[in-house]
């Protein structure tokens, strides 16, 4: 099942960003849209602070029952296998 969790920060340059991740069969898929671009950004990798995100939201919606563990746990193992020592 696909799941898709989106978040909006602001960068260091004051822009808003919007980030969408994608969990499904067993892949994380990360996008990334800044206010200033019109196209998505499927190639830049996630920062140790995009990872935390989507570490966070995930426990959220786990704890309400709308994530399965298993999505979770990818999350997790990818997480520690992008960020050494994260």
């Amino acid at each position: 099942m696909q799941r898709q969790v989106c978040w909006f920060d602001r960068l260091e340059d004051g822009i808003k960003r919007e980030v969408r991740v994608t969990v499904q069969q067993g892949k994380v898929k990360w996008q990334f849209k800044r206010a200033t671009d019109e196209r998505w950004d499927y190639d830049s990798l996630p920062s140790k602070d995009d990872w935390n995100t989507l570490l966070a939201k995930l426990e959220d919606r786990y704890n309400r029952r709308s994530v399965a563990f298993d999505d979770l746990e990818l999350a997790r193992k990818l997480f520690r296998q992008a960020i050494p020592g994260g």
